[in-house]
Parts: C-alpha cells; sequence; structure tokens
C-alpha cells in the first residue's frame, strides 16, 4: 500500500499534466450544467489533486509546475493589452473613461483602506486593493450574449469588462511593488527611507513598460515580413517568451511586460496583422486556462479558509460597494443615460481568471519575504496562502452572483426582450 501511495506522490509532471488536462475538460464541461463557469471545474481538478485532498499536485509539485502559471499569465496580460485599444475608447466617449477610472481607482482606495483598518496588515490591504478592480468579462458577456441583450447598457459593459482589467493590472502592479518593498523592510533586507523606497516600485514599473515597448517593435519589425499567421503566431510566442525570461532575470512585471506588448502592438500596427494574431491566440489559450486554474486549485488553502471569514466578508462588501459607487460616480461625472447611470455597477461584479492569476503572483513572489513568523514561515509566505485562498473562494461567489445581477441589471435597463433567450 505504502508503495502505491509513495508512486503517487512521485508521479512525473508529464504524467500529472496529461491527467490534468483531461480531467479539467470533463469537469469543465459537467460545471456547465449547474450554470457555472468551466473555469470552476479546472480548479476543482486542482482541488483534488492538491494538498486539501489527494495531495498528489503537493507544494514541490507546483513548485516543478509553477512556470506554467507564468506562461498562462503572459498570455492572458498580451490578450488583454491587445483589446485596449484607444481608438475604441475614444469612440465611446469621456463617460466611459470616467466610469472605468472611478470604479478601478474608486474600488482599490476603499477595499485597501478597509481591509487595513480592520487587519492593521498594510500589505494585505494593498494586494487586496490591487486585485479587487479586475474583473471576469466571460460573465458578464455569457449573459448579454444568452439572453440577446442590446442597447447602450449593453454596449458600456462591453467597453468596462474589457478596458478595466488592463488598468487593474496596471493598479496591482504598483501596490504589489510598494507592498514587496514593505516587506523587506519589515525583515531588514532594506533599511532606507519609505520616500526613497517608493522609487524602486516606479523603477520597476517603468523598465516593464520600457521593455514591453521594445519587445512589441521587435515583434511587429519581423512580423511585417510574414504572410501566414502560423509563422507569426510563433514570433509572439516567441517574443512572449522572451518577455518572461526578462521578467524573471532583471526582477520586472511579467504581467505588465506582456499588457505594454500587446497594448502597443494593437494601437500601431495594421489591421491584417492584429487579425493574423487573433486568428491564431484563441487556439492555445484553452489548455493554458486548464492548467492555469488547475494549478490555483491545487493552491487553495481550506484549513485556512475559517480564518478568513471576517477579511473574505470585508473583501465580498468592500469591492461590490467599491465598483458599484465608483462606476456610479464616474457616470455622473461624465454625463451617460440615466439607466446607464443606474445599472453599470450591477453589471460588473463578477470575477475569476484575472484575480486568481494576479493571486498566483503574489504567492510566487512574495515567497521566503519578510520576517518569520510562529509557523517557521516568512509573513510573505503567510500573505500569499491568504491572498489566493481569500481571492479564489470569494471569485467563485463573484462568479455565482455576478451574472445574476448582470441579467437583473439589464431587465431594469429594458434591454433584455420579454422571453428573449438563445438556444
Amino acid at each position: 500500500m505504502n508503495t502505491i501511495l509513495n508512486s503517487l506522490y512521485n508521479i512525473s509532471d508529464l504524467l500529472i499534466i496529461g491527467i490534468v488536462i483531461i480531467a479539467s475538460f470533463f469537469s469543465g464541461r459537467l460545471v456547465k450544467y449547474i450554470k457555472l463557469p468551466s473555469l470552476i471545474g479546472f480548479m476543482l481538478i486542482g482541488v483534488i489533486l492538491g494538498p486539501s485532498l489527494l495531495n498528489i499536485l503537493g507544494e514541490v509539485k507546483q513548485e516543478h509546475l509553477g512556470f506554467l502559471t507564468e506562461i498562462a499569465l503572459s498570455f492572458i496580460a498580451l490578450s488583454i493589452g491587445l483589446e485596449l485599444n484607444f481608438a475604441s475608447i475614444k469612440k465611446l466617449g469621456k463617460g466611459i473613461v470616467w466610469i472605468i477610472l472611478l470604479e478601478s481607482f474608486g474600488t482599490f482606495i476603499i477595499v485597501a483602506g478597509i481591509v487595513f483598518l480592520v487587519t492593521g496588515n498594510l500589505p494585505l490591504a494593498l494586494i487586496l486593493g490591487g486585485i479587487a478592480p479586475a474583473s471576469a468579462p466571460e460573465g458578464t458577456v455569457a449573459v448579454i450574449q444568452e439572453y440577446k441583450a442590446k442597447g447602450p447598457l449593453t454596449k458600456t459593459l462591453y467597453a468596462v469588462v474589457g478596458f478595466d482589467d488592463g488598468l487593474g493590472i496596471v493598479i496591482f502592479g504598483f501596490a504589489a511593488a510598494i507592498a514587496k518593498k514593505l516587506l523587506m523592510h519589515e525583515a531588514g533586507a532594506i533599511n532606507t527611507s519609505f520616500a526613497i523606497m517608493m522609487l524602486e516600485p516606479i523603477k520597476e514599473i517603468g523598465l516593464s513598460i520600457l521593455a514591453g515597448v521594445i519587445l512589441a517593435f521587435f515583434f511587429s519589425l519581423v512580423s511585417k515580413k510574414i504572410s501566414n499567421s502560423g509563422d507569426v503566431s510563433l514570433i509572439l510566442i516567441g517574443t512572449t517568451f522572451v518577455a518572461i525570461g526578462l521578467s524573471i532575470q532583471f526582477h520586472l512585471s511579467l504581467i505588465m511586460i506582456n499588457l505594454i506588448v500587446g497594448l502597443v502592438v494593437v494601437n500601431t500596427q495594421s489591421h491584417e496583422l492584429i487579425e493574423k494574431i487573433r486568428d491564431r491566440l484563441p487556439s492555445y489559450m484553452p489548455l493554458l486556462f486548464i492548467l492555469f486554474f488547475a494549478l490555483a486549485g491545487a493552491s487553495l488553502n481550506f484549513s485556512a479558509l475559517p480564518a478568513l471569514g471576517l477579511v473574505g466578508l470585508v473583501y465580498i462588501l468592500t469591492r461590490s460597494g467599491g465598483l458599484i459607487f465608483g462606476a456610479r460616480l464616474g457616470a455622473s461625472l461624465g454625463h451617460v443615460d440615466k439607466k446607464i447611470k443606474n445599472w453599470i455597477g450591477l453589471g460588473i461584479l463578477s470575477q475569476g481568471g484575472v484575480a486568481i492569476g494576479l493571486s498566483l503572483i503574489v504567492k510566487h513572489d512574495f515567497s521566503g519575504l519578510g520576517k518569520i513568523i510562529e509557523t517557521g514561515k516568512t509573513s510573505g509566505d503567510a500573505l500569499g496562502i491568504t491572498v489566493i485562498t481569500l481571492v479564489t473562494a470569494t471569485s467563485v461567489v463573484f462568479s455565482m452572483i455576478g451574472p445574476i445581477l448582470a441579467k437583473i441589471a439589464l431587465k431594469k435597463a429594458g434591454e433584455i426582450e420579454s422571453g428573449k433567450h438563445s438556444d
């Protein structure tokens, strides 16, 4: 019996990856029958294989497979960047810009402020505040398409959930960099004034943006000479791997570099080149999503959930309040249609992939930082476990209530016709 158990715990990485892909595919299909996003099914497989149950995907295995998370996050950031077309934003008018700015920054300020008041933990408050603005476009878009919604609120929802992830990643980049320096300062690894310490995050973000711009123009220059979309895709994959390598080598922001690559390409290159990218990018994203969310599920620590009850409730309430009131204030300042102002906040509450991805970044990047605590781990280790457990658990809540509230908002705005439903 012990031999069998040892074989399970020492299973090869490639065998685990194969099992995860197949099991997650069927689990994703299964949860759709109960009206949940497929990513919940992927995460369920991770939970089953992770330390909470079978422990096949234990902490050591997760470290071995950590590069898969970095690859998936890079392509997620790249795909978000490719949606940030400045011309499209301009066409939508200043009202949309006000909504995106105030719901994102407002949510960060409210969540970070109140979490700090409740916990007294500034790094945790900054991280949760930085993750809070990130939304899950798939939940809102699925409702719009299922009920064939049409109208100004529908158009606004498409724009907001498409663009606020990009701004959310920028906010998170600064918040995470500051939190990291605070932990290092706490452990005595750096001994400088707070003002000087804040220069480090600015330098990190600035160099990440510069690296992203350079890589974007390199990719564009090479790709202009290539006619086949498959070959363009290969160059894009190579460029993304270079971005990952640079972020590790020079301690830059993995997400920021790839976001900037997508943003620069979509705003400077021809429609033909962008279509070549979009032709192939969706073909390998499902595989990355499966591996990404399964690893996120394996990282869940169920034993930590009871202790997170109060913080989790605070996060859910403050994030919801920040998004709803921030969006409403932005709509008022932008002088948009009254029904958009009244209902836009309810339509953007879904949270999932990007938020979980950011929490995985925290778990990875904050490992070993800070002072040693009672458990023998560092405060950075504890922060990573807290963040991924809380964000994953609350994302399940937001994934369930978000689409329901989006449907209510669209119905109240009169953009879902009675009896209108896709087959």
